[in-house]
């Protein structure tokens, strides 16, 4: 169990610059989070249903950060901050990275019954700030759901998502595919095609304002010859 500890420690270290030592990770919100996630799953599993929830409310009350209990997490999972909220059937897989108030959230079920609901996230994954990744959809291997996407659909493997209402950037997965991406947002020019847009608009843009001015050269005259008459 040591060392399972220290690996994780190690794990979330090697994905953060900030902590100097694996002691500075045992105070980190997220992975007190974990630790008390696994008490309340284990109860969850042992249909301590009562109990179970009151170790995720004593664990939302001092990390700031909701997991259900009935939610199934792999290993190594690092929630950075916190703030966030993990549904009931939401399942995560192995060396997942997830930033502040991010919502892994359920759909609301017409029959009132439970069932499945939230999202399934690869291993892998990086999922940046301010994101809300909704419904019983599945986050592929290595993707990466950047700041402030709110993805309803599911996500290729290796894929990164943007926007609202996310995207893929269609970047080739050979290109992206790293050990890991700090917040899931790489910002260079290839994951970014809305630089294209912009760049036409403001052809557009530069274009039409040559036009304006030419109309308005055009006119200048026929007004000072007019004044004349």
């Amino acid at each position: 169990m040591l060392e399972r500890l220290i690996a994780y420690l190690d794990s979330v270290k090697a994905r953060d610059p900030a902590p100097r030592s694996r002691w500075e990770v045992l105070l980190y919100p997220g992975v007190w989070a974990m630790g008390y996630h696994r008490i309340a799953h284990w109860l969850f599993e042992a249909q301590l249903f009562f109990l179970a929830r009151l170790v995720n409310h004593w664990s939302r009350m001092v990390t700031g950060i909701d997991i259900h209990p009935g939610a199934k997490i792999g290993r190594n999972f690092f929630i950075d901050h916190g703030f966030s909220v993990i549904g009931e059937t939401a399942e995560i897989g192995d060396n997942v990275t997830m930033y502040q108030c991010v919502t892994l959230g359920g759909t609301n079920p017409t029959n009132g019954k439970g069932g499945k609901r939230h999202p399934t996230i690869a291993d892998n994954v990086i999922i940046g700030s301010g994101a809300q990744v909704i419904g019983p959809i599945t986050v592929g291997n290595r993707a990466r759901i950047g700041a402030n996407a709110v993805v309803t659909d599911d996500v290729p493997e290796g894929a990164t998502m943007v926007g609202l209402k996310a995207r893929s950037t269609l970047v080739p997965a050979e290109d992206w595919i790293k050990e890991f991406i700090p917040y899931g947002t790489p910002c260079d020019d290839p994951c970014e095609p809305s630089r294209d847009c912009i760049e036409k608009l403001e052809a557009e843009l530069k274009s039409l304002k040559d036009e304006i001015a030419a109309l308005r050269a055009e006119r200048e005259p026929d007004q000072r010859s007019g004044t004349d008459d």
